[in-house]
């Protein structure tokens, strides 16, 4: 997940965009549409990243367009700060497009598009079920990104005497202990977006351990955010109190943070699967590990895998080329050769696909296949969600314990913000 998707989930439509739909009023472009022919242009609003290259989105389309004469697919970069953003504009305007990549459905953006819960091939998409939103499905995914692992110096580990990494937080902690003992910054963060990200990579297992129905029962009023988390900020705040975390951290971009590491500065740095791209590229004197993000004592290891879905698409019911833009999304997610350069291209991750995999992408590949179940982290997606926006507000009152805020202070800001922002 590149910033733009917010890296700790996919990116979602915020206020905005709930204010822009409410205005279409009642039906708006829900009640709009046409099947369309067999040919024509199809408008498709895609993430533009570093790796994610319009000329990456031109090439990928081609042998589709060249599939079907008289099918033009346009490739559409945002125009405003990201995907969300533009597809705002572009609905506040009355010119959506046909298809968008990136982003999930919510309750506000569903009714805006096509259900396609009653196409058999979406059901062995990825994530497809864990992402429906009551029962149907509006996002189909080429891949998974992984969220909770943790990604390790080698060296730094066999010089601090860590022989296997560990299965449970308070082995980490030991080992974080043994790290810094060595030499090492035993735990590399930063700021931006990735302090609060991180403790949510990091807890994933854990929480859908002790709370199994986590999202539910926040809904239900069974337990809170903060409640939930406070044992784990409580560990978070000690892991700074004895230096296992840099205190000076919030200054360093997310982007030095990677590099810091890769320099091998740092024992381990928890982060998504996306992070197997930079260390491919990276030049290097040891050799980088990945194990699960730990479980709780008494918890069965590994957990389950935090994860969202990779290269989402979403068919906007207004489209004119509904059975065109259907037929598109179904080859991107399906077609063998288009979801080995999507999951190439952005390092991602989908289970029975073959693939050129560099030695750190296989073995986050085989934490995949060995996690009991997937979850949801963060906002998360389809019915297990917190308010949209949850993810910056968790990261500024995290971001807190850098500056004297107790785990309980930063516990009841977390609550009194999701009690105040949901619906």
């Amino acid at each position: 997940m590149r910033p733009s998707r917010t890296r700790g989930g996919i990116a979602v439509l915020g206020t905005l965009l709930s204010l822009t739909l409410a205005g279409c009023g009642g039906g708006g472009f829900a009640d709009s549409g046409a099947a369309g022919g067999g040919t024509g242009s199809i408008r498709m609003l895609v993430n533009v990243t570093p790796n994610l290259t319009q000329d990456f989105w031109d090439r990928l389309v081609a042998p589709f367009e060249k599939a079907n004469p008289g099918v033009d697919v346009v490739i559409e970069a945002p125009s405003g700060k990201g995907v969300s953003d533009t597809l705002q504009q572009q609905l506040a305007a009355g010119d959506p497009p046909d298809v968008v990549e990136t982003l999930m459905a919510d309750p506000t953006l569903a009714p805006q598009l096509v259900d396609l819960t009653g196409e058999d091939w979406v059901k062995n998409t990825p994530l497809a079920q864990e992402a429906s939103l009551g029962g149907k499905i509006y996002n189909v995914g080429v891949g998974e990104q992984a969220q909770s692992l943790v990604f390790y110096n080698k060296t730094a580990f066999t010089k601090a005497g860590i022989p296997t990494p560990p299965s449970t937080l308070d082995e980490m902690t030991q080992d974080l202990g043994k790290l810094k003992t060595a030499g090492y910054l035993p735990l590399q963060t930063s700021g931006d977006f990735a302090t609060g990200l991180q403790l949510l990579q990091l807890t994933d297992p854990a929480l859908a351990a002790a709370t199994p129905a986590f999202y539910q029962d926040v809904r239900a009023g069974k337990t809170t955010v903060g409640k939930a988390m406070l044992p784990y900020l409580k560990l978070y705040q000690s892991w700074l109190d004895q230096g296992y975390v840099d205190k000076n951290a919030l200054g360093l971009k997310y982007p030095d943070a990677e590099t810091a590491f890769l320099q091998g500065k740092a024992g381990m740095f928890v982060m998504g699967s996306w992070f197997t791209a930079s260390e491919a590229k990276a030049k290097k004197d040891f050799e980088v590990g990945v194990f699960a993000a730990p479980v709780s004592s008494g918890q069965k290891s590994p957990g389950a895998q935090g994860a969202t879905m990779a290269a989402p698409y979403l068919i906007m019911k207004s489209t004119q080329h509904r059975d065109l833009a259907t037929k598109l999304v179904h080859w991107l997610v399906t077609d063998q050769q288009a979801v080995v350069a999507q999951l190439k291209q952005d390092g991602n991750f989908r289970t029975g696909v073959q693939r050129e995999f560099t030695p750190l992408e296989q073995q986050v590949q085989k934490i995949l296949d060995a996690a009991p179940a997937k979850v949801a982290q963060g906002e998360g997606y389809g019915d297990s969600t917190l308010p949209r926006g949850f993810n910056s507000a968790w990261n500024t009152e995290v971001q807190g314990l850098y500056i004297g805020h107790s785990p309980e202070t930063v516990a009841d800001a977390v609550d009194r913000w999701v009690s105040a922002h949901a619906k």
